[in-house]
């Protein structure tokens, strides 16, 4: 069975950064793409950035692009998105989630694998 465990959340100023982790149990972590999204109150989840099996290929979306980094580390089954210059508009709970494809994606309906979340907030 397939366990996403998400890390790294909490309480955060407008300008400031945060890491969040997840850490993937299950084999052959480094055949499958793995994505965040993340979901705002009252607001559908929405993507946020995709890695390929290898990290060699990233996609952000438009509002994290420049702040946001996503990357793997594939010898420990953990991805990462070091989350920088974070607005209160970042304010969700975040989700990793583990696509069973060869290619990234930047769908929801794309992943098959999805962690319980973590929540950020941004304010002062």
């Amino acid at each position: 069975q397939v366990q996403l465990v998400e890390s790294g959340g909490g309480l955060v100023q407008p300008g400031g950064s945060l890491r969040l982790s997840c850490a993937a149990s299950v084999r052959s972590f480094s055949t499958y793409p793995m994505g965040w999204f993340r979901q705002a109150p009252g607001k559908e989840r929405e993507f946020v950035a995709s890695i390929s099996r290898s990290g060699g290929n990233t996609n952000y979306s438009d509002s994290v692009r420049g702040r946001f980094t996503i990357s793997r580390d594939n010898a420990k089954n953990t991805v990462y998105l070091q989350m920088n210059s974070l607005k209160p508009e970042d304010t969700a709970v975040y989700y990793c989630a583990e696509r069973r494809g060869v290619t990234d994606a930047l769908l929801e309906n794309q992943y098959e694998y999805w962690g319980q979340g973590t929540q950020v907030t941004v304010s002062s």
